[in-house]
């Protein structure tokens, strides 16, 4: 599972993720989409970029447990940013609103016999989570569902659903989008320290694929590749 992170520092990550997604969406396949402000720059670039996502089924990684027009929900968000902008396939939007345990339970259902994703991309979190896979949480240790419900653990303070190790490692190519120099340490730990559960980014490498960081300079400052 410790496969080797190719790092990339990026002086607009947001455009390089951007260019990446667009270029995914080309071949088509299977996307699984992320949250968070960093990404949404990147869904906006990508669908400046290329406006035909027929070919693609998105899905995501996880979702907060709010209705689908909550301002908090990362469905909202990539709608907005990207699903408006382009023409697409098929969309699998996590039902957040049903609560985590039930809505865990229809999204594994909906995946069906789906073994691996395309592309996964990730963000990292300041202590090094990512998706809603949160440090010491009993959701890292999930070896048969590739869908669970996890506690709310930092703001906003609601329930999540979220894909778990497996399903995040099954991926052709695992991305992370990482920037700010708040994720600096979580960055270091994440991509060059030793699989931890304290530290979930340092579980998700691509079993059989490959795994790429795009970070700025500031959330690169730590790395010993900077």
């Amino acid at each position: 599972m410790a496969r080797a992170v190719d790092i990339v520092v990026a002086a607009d990550p947001a455009r390089d993720v951007g260019e990446r997604l667009a270029a995914a969406a080309r071949k088509g396949g299977h996307i699984v989409l992320t949250g968070g402000s960093t990404p949404r720059a990147a869904y906006e670039i990508a669908a400046s970029l290329q406006r035909d996502w027929t070919g693609v089924e998105l899905w995501w990684g996880d979702e907060r447990c709010v209705p689908q027009d909550d301002e908090r929900s990362n469905y909202r968000m990539t709608k907005t940013a990207l699903l408006d902008r382009v023409q697409t396939g098929a969309v699998h939007r996590m039902p957040g609103e049903l609560g985590r345990e039930e809505g865990a339970r229809v999204y594994e259902q909906e995946l069906g016999q789906r073994e691996r994703f395309d592309l996964v991309l990730l963000g990292l979190g300041p202590d090094g989570h990512v998706a809603s896979l949160f440090p010491e949480e009993p959701t890292l240790d999930e070896t048969e569902r590739r869908v669970a419900g996890a506690e709310a653990r930092l703001a906003p303070f609601v329930d999540r659903i979220t894909l778990t190790l497996p399903a995040l490692r099954s991926a052709r190519e695992v991305l992370f989008l990482v920037t700010g120099e708040d994720k600096a340490d979580a960055a270091r730990a994440a991509f060059e320290g030793g699989p931890s559960r304290a530290v979930p980014g340092s579980l998700v490498r691509a079993i059989d694929g490959t795994t790429i960081a795009v970070l700025d300079a500031a959330a690169a400052a730590k790395l010993s590749t900077s």
